[in-house]
């Protein structure tokens, strides 16, 4: 039986480092997600329990959990959206929270409390959302013509072809089509659907869109700014049924991020080849 709200921050520092320490030594954001809940044995209802906006209290107080084992030196990420340990962190198996807590409080240059930043819901650099909420709020206010333009072109950046958006009422809520190819060779029918959605997509909404894409293609890609729920993830990957691959709010605007699409980075890049790195992967 479940008996645990969904933890501070700081109360998963350990769940998480066992978590990628369980996939391997990283993971996408989803896969931590997936499997701190199974750790933290989190139900259903806690997993969605919604903190502001499109994004949940599990998943916005898991990304501070990153934040501070990245200053921490535990965790690194990629631009890719891909968190991995460092040499350090595959060395840590548990960390007293106290220690990390004041450690990265020290290092911060804010003068009020990170603590009492994150619950607020302030990202490190002080500023009231982080730049996803951000993002995501816009796409939430695009025309829905608009958003499934957006998803055409993120497609399309993505290596999609013949890219077709359709969006016909009573199309069983398919809102486009395209083409995948794997090394320009083999090529994949793919329908999708792209729904602007404040909240999480439950599993009826997966079932549906399976049905609607019976025997039209050979794979389905789901797109939303919401959250899948843990049922609607599982429907999505059934064994026996036709796969459907998720992409959720977050992903999506790690998407947009990574193609650039009306999303400026303003860091100068500096490359710099960590040898070690390399050595210890």
């Amino acid at each position: 039986m479940n008996l645990m709200a969904v933890p501070k921050y700081d109360e998963m520092y350990n769940a998480l480092l066992r978590a990628l320490q369980d996939l391997g030594g990283s993971a996408s954001i989803q896969e931590m997600e997936k499997k701190v809940a199974e750790i933290l044995n989190l139900s259903e209802k806690d997993i969605n329990e919604m903190h502001r906006g499109n994004r949940t209290k599990f998943s916005y107080r898991l990304a501070w959990t990153r934040t501070y084992l990245k200053n921490y030196g535990l965790l690194e990420n990629s631009s890719l959206g891909v968190w991995a340990l460092t040499q350090k962190g595959r060395e840590t198996k548990i960390v007293d929270k106290e220690k990390v807590n004041n450690f990265v409080k020290d290092k911060s240059r804010e003068s009020s409390s990170i603590e009492e930043e994150a619950e607020e819901g302030k990202s490190p650099e002080n500023s009231d959302k982080i730049w996803e909420d951000d993002l995501l709020d816009v796409l939430m206010s695009m025309d829905p013509s608009a958003f499934e333009r957006l998803c055409q072109r993120v497609l399309r950046e993505s290596g999609f072809i013949e890219v077709k958006v359709t969006g016909r009422t009573g199309d069983g809520g398919i809102d486009g089509k395209g083409i995948i190819r794997l090394a320009g060779l083999i090529g994949f029918r793919v329908v999708f659907q792209c729904k602007r959605w404040k909240g999480t997509v439950s599993s009826k909404e997966i079932r549906d869109f399976r049905g609607a894409m019976d025997g039209r293609a050979d794979k389905g890609l789901f797109i939303t700014t919401g959250k899948f729920t843990r049922e609607a993830t599982d429907e999505a990957t059934r064994d026996g049924a036709f796969p459907i691959d998720l992409i959720d709010g977050q992903m999506l605007v790690q998407k947009i991020k990574e193609l650039n699409l009306g999303v400026k980075i303003s860091t100068k890049e500096e490359v710099e080849i960590n040898k070690d790195w390399f050595k210890s992967v």
